[in-house]
């Protein structure tokens, strides 16, 4: 497989795992409300503003989880808590570590 073809599935993978796949969380865990769901679920990428503060914005060899304030393990911490509360709250607590799963295994699988 070209390197080429490796970056476009990893690209392929990746925004699967944040925009498509939550789709699927939502109809499972929450099938009578799954578009709002769905929406607060897609509303925790806004957690990537931290990358705005990067220099360079985007470096592929970097790893965002650890390295962006939003992503470090402290934050990370505060996401899990976030599970342990009801309604909306753990939406987002779903939201945000799912996101951090993601981009930590978008590292990984590719470094």
């Amino acid at each position: 497989m070209a390197f080429s073809d490796l970056l476009s599935l990893k690209s392929i993978i990746h925004y699967f795992l944040h925009f498509i796949f939550p789709v699927f969380i939502a109809l499972v865990f929450y099938k009578d409300n799954w578009k709002k769901t769905y929406l607060i679920l897609l509303s925790t990428m806004l957690v990537d503003l931290d990358h705005l503060f990067a220099d360079p914005v985007f470096d592929p060899e970097r790893a965002s989880v650890g390295f962006h304030f939003l992503h470090s393990y402290y934050a990370i911490a505060v996401y899990f808590l976030l599970l342990f509360f009801k309604g909306n709250i753990r939406i987002i607590g779903i939201g945000l570590l799912f996101h951090m799963l993601t981009d930590f295994l978008d590292f990984q699988l590719w470094h």
